[in-house]
């Protein structure tokens, strides 16, 4: 039978899990394992820079760098982008080190469009070890809070009795928000966390072995004591506009899971779609590079006698910068004047630089990123999902029930390409 456990703005239990807490590391276990009989060559260590593309715009093949920093090109009549989020734009993030927007920023940079980048969730519940949340934050699942577990402050008030019918089972971004605006009045004298109490979980270690061994490690031990939480960055609702099928607006460019915007999610993720999202999708593009090699319709560029190759240069911000001014003023609550401190301080901080690193590729897409996510997160004068405007409050769904889509002029900077609707054309 299959296990199932709800999770936040869940009505029933419809969430399939695997390993106790670590579905996730199930599908990728079980997708190495398919491709471990060495028909696929996996690339370790290399970065995609840019993508390669004809006179007329099809890509058709990857500029990389390798694991030692030397430059190549890849030929390939399709490009997949499967490179996840970017929620190393915050100082706290549930992501992995490498989830800094690298596909979104190269798929811009190719010609495709991104939308609803605004749309950034962040998770109630990472673990705080005591010395802050940075950097990556081993995540407490939300099944924990299905099974029973409770949001508590210092004095062990409960955080959201009374913000929600679903209390501890509302929407990630209710319990965000109420999380940060809870820990504002400094209950108890502590102002930047809150406390999940999953004392009553029975056997919590079989239930929730990676959880429970990320507390032990923190000095927690949750079958004794509650579990010291705060929200993180974590899922990025938006991203590069492609369809079910995975297809962009540019030949021979593909685009499936976080990377992708399919619509799926729209302004506010459900827990757990991203896994549905990732296996069905991933799936349905494989057969649409399928299809489109079978009709000829992709592009073919021959990487032989290429002569030496030339890496590009982009703006590139100081991460830690970025990540401060990100953190404080284009998080969980937003407003006009504190998106525009972002855009001042990326503007004195960006300087261009040719992507000859890892580190500067990573850093030039995260600053891409950024830029894309205020210039939207600007515009957008209303609250809506997971997108928080503390000067428009109310959702607006007579201007705004709609996308936004960004597109690189130019000069390389993200802007507002919203399609221009016509009336009355034949």
């Amino acid at each position: 039978a299959l296990a199932r456990t709800r999770e936040g703005g869940h009505s029933a239990f419809r969430v399939v899990h695997a390993g106790g807490d670590a579905t996730g590391a199930e599908v990728e276990r079980a997708l190495l394992a398919a491709s471990s009989d060495g028909r696929v060559p996996m690339l370790e260590g290399h970065v995609a820079v840019d993508a390669v593309r004809t006179p007329l715009g099809q890509v058709c093949g990857l500029l990389v760098l390798d694991g030692n920093g030397v430059p190549g090109v890849i030929g390939a009549p399709a490009v997949l982008l499967a490179s996840g989020g970017l929620g190393q734009l915050y100082q706290a993030t549930s992501n992995p080190e490498v989830a800094t927007g690298d596909g979104l920023a190269l798929a811009l940079r190719a010609g495709a469009a991104a939308a609803d980048v605004e749309f950034v969730q962040f998770h109630p519940t990472v673990l705080y070890t005591g010395r802050g949340a940075r950097g990556r934050c081993p995540l407490v699942t939300e099944a924990v809070r299905g099974e029973g577990a409770v949001l508590v402050d210092a004095t062990g008030a409960r955080v959201m009795r009374g913000v929600h019918p679903l209390e501890d089972l509302a929407p990630r971004d209710v319990v965000a928000a109420a999380i940060t605006r809870h820990v504002a009045a400094a209950p108890g004298g502590v102002d930047d966390h809150v406390f999940l109490d999953a004392t009553g979980i029975a056997d919590f270690a079989r239930r929730f072995p990676t959880v429970h061994a990320a507390c032990l490690a923190a000095g927690v031990d949750p079958a004794d004591e509650p579990i010291p939480v705060a929200p993180a960055a974590h899922f990025a609702c938006g991203g590069v506009v492609s369809d079910v099928d995975g297809r962009t607006g540019v030949a021979g460019l593909y685009a499936a899971g976080e990377v992708a915007r399919t619509g799926l999610h729209g302004a506010n993720r459900l827990a757990s779609n991203s896994l549905l999202e990732g296996l069905v999708v991933g799936a349905r593009a494989a057969e649409a590079v399928e299809a489109d090699l079978a009709l000829g319709v992709l592009a073919r560029c021959s990487t032989a006698n290429a002569g030496p190759v030339e890496l590009p240069t982009a703006p590139v911000a100081a991460r830690d910068s970025l990540q401060r001014v990100m953190s404080r003023y284009a998080a969980i609550g937003r407003d006009a004047e504190g998106l525009a401190v972002v855009g001042s301080v990326l503007d004195l901080s960006t300087v261009d630089r040719k992507l000859d690193t890892r580190q500067l590729v990573e850093d030039a897409a995260l600053t891409v990123a950024a830029r894309a996510l205020i210039a939207a997160a600007a515009e957008r004068e209303e609250s809506r999902g997971c997108h928080v405007r503390t000067d428009f409050t109310e959702r607006d769904d007579v201007g705004w029930q709609r996308s936004q889509v960004v597109r690189l002029n130019p000069s390389g900077q993200p802007v507002l390409a919203d399609p221009v609707v016509a009336v009355g054309v034949a």
